[in-house]
């Protein structure tokens, strides 16, 4: 009897330490990082990591979550701010001063933004 509690001690204190393994890290893996709330959260955390791909000749950036989830968003070329690149939900966009404050869903984004001297309006959500 004693036998089997010194093997199965040692495997319930190795499952315990592969479970610690899968928490959330804190902070996305990335160089650059943005405001986010995700997940329904209401406090802007700098936690969101941003990468800059092209994708058939428009920019996209991609918002990878701390959990690994992620967003992609189009780059609109007139200056009327980002839209989601895919899923069914429409982005809600909204310019203040040098903030691109953008919701998807039950995340929200914070870009840094300038706006552009021709630009046109973010477009509002369908």
């Amino acid at each position: 009897m004693a036998t089997k509690l010194l093997i199965v001690l040692p495997l319930a204190l190795a499952a315990a330490a592969c479970s610690s393994d899968n928490a959330v890290p804190e902070r996305a893996e990335g160089g650059e990082h943005i405001d986010c709330a995700v997940a329904g959260s209401a406090q802007l955390k700098p936690v969101c990591a941003v990468e800059r791909v092209e994708a058939e000749g428009r920019l996209e950036l991609v918002v990878h979550h701390p959990d690994g989830a992620f967003r992609r968003f189009s780059v609109m070329t007139d200056g009327s701010g980002l839209v989601a690149a895919d899923g069914a939900q429409a982005a809600i966009t909204r310019l203040d001063g040098d903030r691109l404050d953008v919701t998807l869903g039950a995340d929200r984004y914070v870009f840094p933004a300038r706006r552009k001297p021709d630009a046109r309006e973010p477009k509002p959500a369908r």
